[in-house]
């Protein structure tokens, strides 16, 4: 029986024994045997015969065309013209070909506008202005035919960078009905952003209404979804994302007829509870629509984050539908859902309570995915609330000191100092250090961090019944692994914490509250203050600083560490510090020569506290010194100092308003002159 002839589309598999290696062998060219066999072809050649059974060869594929004179078929008839008399010819076609398009002179002269008008450095004013206007007179009535072509609609978008108001408004109108469209175009998409990035409020309520109604289709497109959220995120008001959210509801909740007279809700419990019906198909289309978009991996927009808070907060725990929203999230194998949620406002808080809600395995789990994130969640506004959530929840303090702490101090001294004074200078990436040595304090928490307290509120409620450890035991565990790394950057880096508020309060928290060996540190601050306070830097010298005792901060910084503890407001006194500090020993005969012009300067209560200072040794020679500079102290403590002269001089120049007494002399000198 005949084999079946192997056709071209298919191929032989390999054997398995002969997958990795080549089976042809190298034939020999010389020989005895080698010459035999060409002699035994040369032979069979001559006397075979196709009648006698032989096989019929196809002829070879030039040989097909030998005897004609057509060509092969893959090779291009120039009908005799050189290969440049060709391309020539090809480009020629090619531009009639665009020149038969519509608008195409138009077209062609706004690109040439636009490469001019991109270099704006080379441009002078004048040339711009006359080229803008004529932009616009290209353009003007016919931008939605302009915008649709990738190649014209950067010059539109160039008209809208040098347009006036009036212009960019004309532009927005004209393209209304169109906005849609444009966020799903590849390159129009970049246009909505340039007419919206002026914060034009008449310009933004026309657009963002081109998109109600069509959000469930948008979210999901690969293009317009990033611009929509871009909107939603950036420029929409309370009112737009409020409509623009409900879409996610159902498809009633996308036709805007039903409720246009109406306040948009966007509470899904607020919504419920008016009508408790709606309760299954609003959380059935959420969690569609949720799932849909975390499986293509499209994670990071926060319209998705509003939503699934709004799923979370509308489920019980424990519950079916709980744990099957837990489920989804963990079912990101990625990580990246759980990453993206950290840096929104909605995200972060959902993520505050998965973690106050998980198991011990759940909180482990929750740690890997933020690896090799936890600096950069640091020193973010929301982000940063996660680490202080996890310092509060996970009842496994090694666990949480080995994850966190590594990648937030770093690997090496140096880097360590770097990263830690970085920290401390950074008004969110700070709590993630002193929250352990701080807690809620006003200090560490202004105004400006509310949603902090928000969230921490929320979490401190839930981990009463989620959490097992006591809490002062897992704070002070945590800071006592934290606090090795911070004393030691003290040491490394006081000259650098001492110059800013925010690091002279890191400087005294961590040596007040912190544990182990301060006494390298203390020395290094007591020498930050060494020097003449009187001494002016150079004019020239951009890097000078000024000295610790001209600064505020640096003031209160050393009077703190003086006393050696905290003021407790209940007990209306200095807790101490355990062991006790003694910082005033460390640094009286670094300031000793100068403690006149530190008594008689800005930071004149550092001195007051060395007086005051129970466990200073030297308190009888300052005292001494002191009274010997009484004349200096009482000329300090009657004459105004430079910054009295200035409020004087700064209220001298308001009119119409009640002058105040203002304070005259230095208070600090006024109180050692009582003392004396």
């Amino acid at each position: 029986m005949a084999a079946k002839p192997m056709t071209a589309d298919k191929k032989r598999k390999a054997t398995p024994s002969s997958k990795g290696r080549t089976e042809t062998k190298k034939a020999k060219l010389e020989g005895p045997r080698a010459r035999a066999a060409q002699a035994a072809s040369k032979d069979v050649s001559s006397d075979s015969d196709p009648d006698d059974g032989g096989v019929k060869l196809k002829p070879k594929y030039s040989d097909k065309f030998k005897k004609t004179n057509t060509a092969p078929p893959n090779v291009f008839d120039r009908n005799g013209l050189t290969s440049r008399e060709s391309h020539a010819k090809q480009k020629q076609l090619a531009q009639e070909r665009k020149a038969a398009k519509p608008l195409a002179d138009e077209v062609q002269r706004t690109k040439k506008i636009w490469e001019r008008l991109r270099r704006k450095s080379h441009v002078p004013k004048d040339e711009r202005q006359k080229l803008v206007e004529e932009l616009f007179g290209i353009i003007t009535g016919r931008c939605q035919d302009f915008v649709l072509k990738h190649d014209a609609v950067r010059a539109v978008q160039t008209a809208i960078k040098y347009a006036t108001p009036d212009q960019r408004k004309q532009i927005a109108r004209e393209l209304e009905g169109s906005y849609a469209q444009l966020a799903e175009s590849k390159y129009a998409k970049f246009l909505i952003g340039k007419l919206l990035v002026h914060n034009d409020e008449e310009i933004r309520d026309l657009i963002i209404p081109n998109f109600y109604g069509k959000v469930r289709k948008l979210i999901n497109h690969s293009e317009a979804s990033w611009i929509l959220d871009d909107i939603y995120r950036t420029v929409a008001t309370k009112e737009h994302k409020a409509i623009l959210l409900r879409e996610w509801y159902g498809p009633e909740f996308s036709i805007r007829e039903l409720t246009k007279d109406a306040k948009p809700v966007v509470d899904v419990k607020a919504i419920v509870e008016a009508e408790p019906s709606k309760r299954g198909p609003i959380m059935k289309s959420l969690l569609d629509m949720i799932n849909s978009l975390i499986q293509k991996r499209m994670t990071g927009f926060t319209m998705l984050h509003d939503a699934m808070l709004q799923y979370f907060l509308n489920t019980q725990p424990g519950s079916e539908d709980f744990n099957e929203f837990v489920e989804v999230i963990k079912g990101d194998e990625a990580g990246d859902l759980l990453k993206n949620m950290a840096f929104t406002r909605s995200g972060a808080r959902l993520s505050n309570l998965l973690l106050s809600h998980g198991s011990a395995k759940d909180r482990k789990q929750y740690l890997k995915v933020y690896k090799d994130t936890w600096a950069l969640m640091s020193g973010d506004v929301f982000a940063h609330t996660v680490i202080l959530t996890a310092y509060d929840v996970i009842d496994d303090t090694k666990l949480t000191a080995k994850s966190i702490f590594p990648e937030l101090v770093g690997e090496n001294t140096k880097e360590t100092t770097q990263n830690i004074v970085g920290a401390a200078n950074n008004a969110f990436a700070r709590t993630t250090f002193l929250y352990l040595f701080e807690g809620l304090s006003k200090s560490l928490f202004p105004a400006s961090l509310s949603f902090d307290l928000e969230v921490l509120k929320e979490v401190h409620e839930l981990r009463e019944t989620t959490s097992k450890k006591d809490n002062d035991v897992r704070r002070q565990e945590l800071a006592a692994a934290l606090s090795p790394y911070l004393i030691s950057t003290i040491e490394e880096g006081a000259a650098d914490l001492t110059c800013s508020a925010f690091g002279c309060q890191f400087v005294a928290d961590v040596l007040l509250s912190g544990t182990g060996d301060k006494t390298k540190a203390l020395e290094a601050i007591a020498q930050s203050a060494a020097g003449d306070p009187q001494a002016t830097p150079a004019s020239d010298d951009v890097t000078a600083r000024p000295h610790i005792s001209a600064t505020p901060f640096g003031g209160r910084m050393l009077k703190s560490l003086i006393q050696g503890g905290r003021f407790d407001k209940a007990a209306g006194k200095i807790i101490p510090a355990d062991p006790p500090l003694r910082f005033a020993n460390i640094l009286y005969p670094v300031i000793k020569d100068h403690i006149v012009d530190w008594a008689t300067g800005p930071s004149s209560f550092v001195v007051v506290g060395l007086t005051e200072c129970a466990d200073f040794d030297s308190s009888d020679a300052l005292v001494k010194t002191l009274k010997k500079n009484k004349k200096a102290l009482g000329k300090a403590a009657t004459e105004s100092t430079p910054e009295q002269k200035a409020a004087k001089e700064a209220q001298g120049d308001k009119k119409g308003k009640k002058k105040t007494e203002l304070p005259v002399g230095n208070a600090g000198s006024k109180l050692l002159l009582e003392k004396l």
